[in-house]
């Protein structure tokens, strides 16, 4: 079959590829290859003995002197827009004060609303690039940023306006989740349901009127909402044509996952205290596991996610950051692969494929995003190392070379 490369643009030589092909067993790997990019896609990759003729004058080359090539890395599962921090909560959980402690006494989440209320538009977004180009200079390529800190229309339609604000900001693209069901907001203490009519029958209906929204979000647990409630938010959610995603099973089994899986969820995250039940569920209705290292070594949990059930039973893992104030206060793409082996005892493949293929297919991006393949998204990470595995063995010392982003170098 004959290749057109009149409209290749860029030309990666001199490289292995980590292809990340969904369903493929460990890398899928092309050593000693290279890759075309046109019109922001990927055009063409292959062996470099199989590189078909191409006008030199016309494609511009990047020798990749024996380079790994990767997808873009994905953080699928983010909360960087924010007002405050809550190092004061570090202290007292240092202290043996637990998660649901701190909450119950007024800290934790609705902490940080006080704060992310009280700062303007620019504020939150000064603050949010910064936590964003620290990742993007990791590899990242593709983020999930959700609201949930404003817990009222004003605020949570801030916070994602703001979300929207950092894809035109940085060459990242940034995929917006309405989580206004994160947690009560003081002035509904003992009305939960109403709050939750507020988010269903105020705040969806607006957010969506702006487009604001890739997918809504429902925190299922004893300190948030229960089944009925979350059920209400992905009705309404669905009632908009808007994606649903859940956490869950983080502190308990409460089903959530289950119930998400009914409304063909894209995800249910953290679920360390998922059981086989809700894993088949998952299975059944083709959602992803994201899985968060970060809190659970922050909050020094001990209950670890069911991988080997998840592996059993063939469910997708992704993992991600969870960069938020109270419970993840991590910008580091690279430590959370390192964690997803050394405390989920991932194996270096698995960690990939969570930032990259299973990333993107958690963020409903799968068709686009993940893979290097042709007609995918030329979003592409060059790494300075002799082997994938070396992205998980070592952080701190950052191996990025050259960063892609839709068929241009942005780094």
């Amino acid at each position: 079959m004959s290749i057109n490369t009149n409209t290749w643009q860029t030309l990666w030589t001199d490289v292995n590829l980590a292809t990340m092909t969904q369903g493929a067993d460990g890398y899928a790997s092309i050593e000693n290859g290279a890759l075309a990019v046109a019109d922001g896609k990927i055009a063409w990759l292959g062996a470099m003995a199989d590189l078909p003729s191409y006008d030199a004058n016309t494609v511009k080359v990047i020798d990749g002197q024996g380079a790994w090539l990767t997808p873009g890395l994905i953080d699928c599962h983010t909360h960087i827009v924010y007002g405050g921090n809550r190092a004061n909560e570090f202290e007292m959980r240092l202290e043996g004060k637990s998660y649901e402690e701190i909450a119950n006494a007024g800290g934790g989440i609705v902490a940080t609303v006080t704060a992310t209320r009280a700062a303007s538009e620019a504020e939150l977004f000064a603050s949010a690039l910064k936590r964003l180009n620290t990742l993007h200079q990791q590899g990242v390529t593709s983020i999930e940023v959700k609201s949930g800190y404003g817990l009222d229309t004003e605020n949570e339609i801030k916070m994602l306006k703001v979300a929207q604000q950092l894809s035109q900001a940085l060459p990242v693209t940034v995929q917006k989740t309405f989580l206004g069901a994160h947690a009560l907001p003081v002035e509904y203490q003992g009305r939960a349901d109403a709050y939750i009519d507020l988010v269903c029958h105020e705040m969806m209906p607006k957010i969506a009127a702006q487009n604001l929204a890739d997918a809504v979000d429902v925190f299922c647990e004893g300190i948030g909402f229960n089944l009925a409630q979350t059920e209400k938010v992905f009705a309404a959610a669905k009632a908009h044509n808007i994606a649903v995603k859940v956490h869950a099973e983080q502190l308990s089994n409460l089903g959530g996952t289950a119930l998400a899986a009914q409304y063909q969820a894209l995800s249910s995250d953290h679920i360390e205290f998922l059981d086989e039940a809700g894993v088949k569920a998952m299975k059944a209705a083709n959602m992803t596991a994201v899985l968060l290292p970060g809190a659970f070594y922050f909050l020094r949990e001990t209950q670890l996610p069911p991988i080997d059930l998840l592996r059993q039973h063939g469910v997708s893992m992704a993992i991600a950051t969870d960069a938020n104030p109270g419970s993840s206060p991590i910008c580091s793409i690279q430590l959370m692969l390192n964690m997803a082996c050394t405390l989920f005892r991932l194996t270096p493949a698995e960690a990939l494929a969570a930032v990259t293929c299973h990333g993107a297919k958690a963020l409903g991006l799968a068709d686009s995003k993940g893979q290097l393949a042709v007609g995918y998204d030329a979003d592409i990470a060059c790494w300075d190392i002799q082997q994938p595995a070396e992205l998980c063995y070592q952080y701190g010392v950052n191996p990025l070379r050259q960063l892609m982003q839709a068929g241009n170098i942005v780094i």
